[in-house]
């Protein structure tokens, strides 16, 4: 469409978060490391196993936005850390690297004008790019709020 990057640009804003959402990268700063495997009383989820839940699933759907030869993952076992605490002292980081990575190949995807938003995706059942970019965004939101949330009662947020 030709005039769609004001479309364009309020998605990215939303894939980025800010506004009425905090952001990814601040929720996830200096979270301290005797904590992310930690799951509070009433919690379901550690802060490891929502990182590396957000990980995935925002993977997973731009490995489907973008790979003709997706293969569809195993819910919920494929979308979820086997275990609730990081594997070792680099886990963490590196899961919020892939996820920053991962977040921006999205981003580029709808920024591209030559991303048909709208077209459907061929090798789905008629998902479009905007759709699973606000997918991602909604998903994204829901959790990092539970992020949140759980660093609050871990006593991890000022």
């Amino acid at each position: 469409m030709p005039n769609d990057k004001a479309l364009r640009q309020h998605v990215i804003k939303l894939l980025k978060g800010g506004d009425a959402h905090v952001e990814f990268d601040r929720v996830v700063a200096d979270f301290p490391a005797e904590l992310q495997g930690k799951t509070p009383n009433g919690a379901e989820h550690s802060a490891w196993e929502l990182l590396e839940h957000l990980r995935i699933a925002q993977w997973d759907i731009l490995d489907f936005s973008t790979n003709p030869a997706y293969k569809l993952l195993d819910w919920p076992k494929d979308y979820w850390p086997e275990t609730a605490s990081p594997p070792d002292a680099k886990a963490w980081s590196m899961s919020v690297e892939a996820y920053g990575e991962d977040l921006k190949a999205m981003c580029a995807l709808v920024e591209d004008e030559k991303t048909d938003l709208f077209a459907r995706i061929p090798h789905g059942d008629g998902q479009t790019i905007l759709r699973e970019a606000l997918v991602v965004a909604d998903h994204n939101s829901y959790h990092l709020g539970q992020l949140l949330l759980l660093r609050r009662l871990l006593g991890a947020w000022k």
